[in-house]
């Protein structure tokens, strides 16, 4: 029997909240592990004597970013600004509407609505409006994994929580009482997944035996009646990050920049997610972009599979014949052969 427990109440505030580094350059905020975090103030770079062993490095001109945000159960609309990566994004939106940052499950681009296509990832346009999905009714099921696969494709927010992207049609999970796309996965038979990232989700849930029963607990987002919250005048975004406009893109590691997509790197990295999800049951859109680099810096199978074996995507274990579909998928995009990316595909785990 599922078991509920209490939900959260709704903010109610009548004024627009603004957060105070919002004249902040994208890349103000400091970062403990960055390099730039130690540069001067002043706006330019310092000068020294062609021996001096501390002159510091020179200023690039950063642009000055500022989005709009709402909690995606309703609230009024905030300013944000001077992040570089997803967890600083978090932070800002949870500073700005004074909420802990382990409130906010995932963001949306351009829909309040639990909506993953729309769903934030490594790119922000720089017209989209970002609506944060926050924490709200955890639920627990009794799960009996009958057949070997769940049916579930997971992806993860890159603050430390893995949540639901899609639920394939007719499977265990279909049939799962209470179990919904964009539910944030807790636990698994009371271990905390809190911190795990997606694929160790998946490899958690795939290790579990066939025929046995597990628990699951799980964290929906939380809800409002509210139907006509959106964007405000002027900021609507196309929600189409392959529409040439230029965009904000998000890296783990190193600074935020802008930069106007390329089709070809867009319909690459699709593929590659399909692909992912095909092999892992994950998603993860700087996932692709880390393999279709090493890709298209390689001339032949040989060395794609090299660069992989030597990167940090070694720990993904994959498979000799994964690596030659990847292999495909990238040499396809390089020609102009990829037109299309498929739709559907049957999660592995």
């Amino acid at each position: 029997m599922p078991r509920f427990f209490g939900g959260k109440k709704n903010q109610s505030k009548n004024e627009t909240i603004t957060n105070d580094t919002s004249n902040q350059n994208v890349n103000d905020s400091p970062h403990p592990n960055d390099s730039t975090s130690n540069e001067a103030n002043g706006g330019g770079s310092k000068v020294g004597r062609p021996n001096s062993e501390n002159i510091p490095a020179a200023q690039v001109p950063r642009p000055k970013l500022v989005f709009h945000c709402q909690q995606a159960h309703g609230s009024p609309t905030g300013i944000i600004s001077g992040f570089t990566n997803v967890k600083e994004l978090y932070q800002k939106i949870a500073d700005c509407y004074d909420i802990p940052v382990s409130e906010i499950l995932f963001c949306t681009l351009n829909t309040h609505k639990i909506d993953m296509t729309r769903l934030l990832g490594g790119q922000i346009g720089l017209e989209d409006f970002i609506f944060a999905h926050v924490k709200g009714q955890p639920k627990e099921v009794e799960v009996t994994k009958s057949e070997d696969a769940l049916g579930l494709t997971i992806t993860d927010n890159g603050a430390g929580y893995a949540f639901i992207k899609r639920i394939k049609e007719g499977s265990i999970m279909d049939k799962a009482a209470f179990i919904a796309v964009g539910d944030h996965i807790e636990k698994i038979n009371g271990e905390s997944l809190v911190g795990c990232r997606h694929f160790e989700v998946a490899k958690k849930l795939k290790e579990i035996p066939k025929g046995s029963t597990f628990t699951l607990r799980t964290v929906e987002p939380l809800k409002s009646g509210f139907s006509n919250i959106g964007p405000a005048a002027g900021k609507k975004g196309s929600g189409n990050l392959g529409s040439g406009k230029q965009t904000l893109r998000l890296r783990s590691t190193g600074p935020a920049t802008v930069e106007i997509p390329d089709d070809v790197v867009n319909v690459a990295t699709d593929k590659i997610n399909n692909l992912l999800e095909s092999f892992m049951g994950i998603n993860d859109t700087e996932l692709a972009q880390t393999i279709w680099e090493i890709g298209r810096k390689a001339n032949n199978p040989s060395d794609f599979a090299i660069g992989v074996d030597d990167s940090d995507l070694g720990m993904f274990g994959f498979t000799d014949d994964f690596v030659f579909d990847l292999w495909g998928a990238i040499s396809d995009a390089k020609s102009g052969r990829l037109n299309q990316v498929a739709a559907d595909f049957n999660e592995q785990f």
